[in-house]
């Protein structure tokens, strides 16, 4: 029988126990106030530190979270649409986009699920970016299939910041971000520009963020009101995609019918907040904001094909009300618990235009298509602790789609799929069975309904469809066995009904029916600090994506592997302070093929193992000097799909390199 000071000690370590790794440096407030965080989401759950990025030279945000364990980037190379993050045995495609975006709590997917409002965020203004893994996360509905991302940028404090950079193919960037905080008012601003020559040819690109935060909170702290709002333009030349034969043999040409292709991209987001505590036990945080996407792109596949202007004019509103309740209870397996419950809904208007063009001069309308899609959802969640050494967490959520669609080019309307209530049962535990140990396990159900046109009964559709319901669990172990090593171990499943991926390249917008999917895989991961001023880090991924039951009419894909997954991912880093002034990082990533379409029959590209360097010197107290390399042993690596009728190749650039200035307090 353990003592009583061992059982309290197992006691305390219940409270402490979660799912969560931390990679960095990440600033945390506690509070018993305030919304549950997300550590009380008992599933894969990473944090990446704001010194695991202030150093890096990236074109597009998205591809910091190549860092984080698990994550699946799909680099398109191709001007505006640059490429995306994906986990849990989803593809990047943008034809099933599993992951839910948000920027300081802001909902940031277009109406596809994609994720345009990630670049208006650039490295020197994050605080910390978060990945959530499974399916067991009540708080968000819409996208959420296989679990979400966040970026939380600065906000608070008293700092100035300013970096400038230069490097290969005259990439050149200006950053710029401060804070103000007097206690009541805080106020923060950052500023971002970034150009290239791009390493292909006609892949030129310049781009521009400008985001503010005003909050004001009174002297004792008990209400907080603000406003955040964010600004992007940006502007690409797109240098296409090259055949196999002339992707290995000349990998940064472009063809001359991709001389006009180019786009333009312009996002806003704007909100206002309002948190209070209704007394010693009662939090309420709430939130109004919009979101703005427009984007025009002139894009030609191939050789044998018309060139495309697509036009995406998308409007976002929407608000979120979120109660917490934690009330100081006894007996003693009461003590842990706490209730919120919290109400959201989206409402957008969207509109999408193609057109067929000669170098930017249109011949003819494809699509002509606006559409209304608003989702309302309401959800409630538990933390209770039965035992001393045991959280659970039950959960349920729901979700109502409205919309409607009208089809400009024969004038006619739709009505949207009536997919009813969406209820989604959610559950998660934690059990710490010794010090520095804690098992996990979760269940939680997600869905997927459609988008664009293809949530819309539009003949031959004339009957309701189900939403796609997604069901998930995942077991593991979290260890930190010594104060120098920490690591997560975890096994996870998910199988989906009725599955369905956008045809990316059909005028109306229609989308195919993958049938009944299941994803499972491996995750293992480890932090290790063997010695003062060395950090290393390691992440594996085996996942394996299959079509179980396709349905009638397409038994050949039954069994097969769907497109652009991966079956194993590896990443791993370290950094050493060398010196107090000197400190060096070495990181890379790598993973295995991938199919190209649904009947596996096209072969497996996309295998890579990419190494980078650093080198960071503080010339003086506020002066830091970063010189990075990426792909040191400058490997050839592609993305690569198949249009029907051949596969095309976008390859990825070679060595390159980066120098910047840092100077702030």
């Amino acid at each position: 029988m353990a003592s009583g000071k061992a059982g309290a000690r197992r006691g305390a370590d219940a409270q402490r126990a979660d799912s969560t790794l931390t990679l960095g440096g990440v600033t945390v407030q506690a509070s018993r106030s305030g919304k549950l965080s997300t550590r009380n989401v008992l599933t894969s759950v990473d944090v990446l530190g704001a010194d695991r990025m202030v150093d890096q030279s990236v074109g597009y945000a998205w591809e910091l979270f190549g860092q984080m364990p698990g994550v699946l980037l799909t680099d398109f190379n191709q001007g505006t649409t640059s490429g995306k993050l994906s986990f849990r045995g989803f593809n990047g495609e943008g034809e099933i986009n599993a992951v839910k975006l948000l920027i300081d709590g802001i909902p940031s997917n277009s109406n596809d699920g994609n994720m345009p409002f990630i670049d208006g965020v650039f490295p020197l203004e994050i605080a910390s970016l978060e990945t959530v893994r499974g399916t067991n996360d009540p708080r968000y509905g819409l996208h959420n299939i296989a679990g979400n991302a966040g970026i939380q940028t600065l906000q608070g404090g008293n700092y100035a910041r300013g970096r400038v950079g230069y490097g290969s193919f005259g990439t050149a960037d200006t950053e710029a971000v401060a804070g103000y905080d007097n206690g009541n008012l805080a106020q923060n601003y950052a500023f971002g520009y970034r150009r290239s020559d791009g390493w292909r040819d006609h892949s030129r690109y310049d781009k521009l963020a400008l985001s503010g935060k005003w909050f004001f909170t009174p002297d004792d702290g008990s209400w907080r009101v603000g406003a955040m709002a964010r600004y992007y333009s940006g502007h690409a030349q797109e240098p296409g995609y090259l055949t196999g034969a002339d992707a290995y043999t000349r990998p940064s040409a472009s063809y001359a019918f991709n001389s006009t292709d180019e786009g333009t991209r312009e996002t806003g987001q704007y909100s206002l907040h309002a948190d209070t505590d209704l007394g010693e036990t009662v939090s309420w945080a709430s939130k109004i904001y919009l979101n703005t996407f427009r984007d025009r792109r002139y894009v030609t596949y191939s050789a044998n094909v018309s060139q495309q202007e697509r036009f995406a004019d998308e409007q976002q509103f929407g608000a979120s009300s979120v109660m917490t309740w934690r009330p100081r209870l006894e007996p003693s397996w009461l003590r842990g618990f706490a209730l919120e419950g919290g109400v959201d809904m989206e409402r957008q208007h969207n509109r999408s235009l193609r057109y067929t063009t000669v170098a930017q001069v249109r011949t003819a309308q494809t699509r002509d298509q606006a559409f209304d899609f608003d989702v309302y959802g309401a959800y409630v969640q538990a933390v209770l602790q039965p035992l001393p050494a045991l959280r659970l967490v039950p959960a349920y959520r729901v979700d109502v789609i409205r919309g409607g669609f009208a089809n400009g080019l024969n004038g006619q309307d739709y009505a949207i799929n009536d997919y009813g209530t969406i209820g989604q049962p959610r559950i998660s535990a934690v059990l710490a069975v010794a010090d520095g140990y804690s098992l996990y396990g979760n269940w939680g159900r997600t869905f997927q309904a459609g988008t664009g046109a293809g949530a819309y009964k539009i003949p031959p559709r004339t009957a309701d469809l189900s939403p796609s319901l997604n069901d998930g669990w995942e077991a593991g172990v979290k260890f930190r066995p010594a104060a120098w090593l920490e690591g997560r171990v975890a096994y996870w499943e998910q199988l989906a009904s009725n599955e369905v991926k956008r045809k990316l390249n059909d005028p109306s917008g229609d989308y195919d029916n993958l049938g009944k999917t299941r994803r499972r895989g491996v995750d293992l991961q480890a932090n290790l600090r063997p010695m003062a001023g060395l950090n290393l880090w390691f992440a594996y991924a085996f996942q394996m994506a299959r079509i179980v039951d396709p349905g009638p009419g397409d038994g050949v894909t039954a069994g097969k592997q769907i497109d652009h997954v991966p079956d194993r991912m590896v990443s791993a880093g370290l950094d050493y302070q060398a010196t107090p002034a000197l400190r060096l990082s070495l990181w890379g990533s790598a993973q295995s093929s991938y199919y190209l379409e649904k009947t596996n029959s096209t072969g497996r590209y996309g295998a890579y193992a990419l190494l980078n360097a650093g080198l960071g010197y503080r010339l003086a107290k506020s002066v830091m000097l970063d010189l990075q390399v990426k792909n040191l042993a400058d490997r050839y690596y592609e993305y690569v799909w198949n249009d029907g009728t051949q596969n095309l190749h976008s390859p990825a650039p070679g060595r390159s390199f980066q120098a910047t200035l840092t100077v702030g307090y």
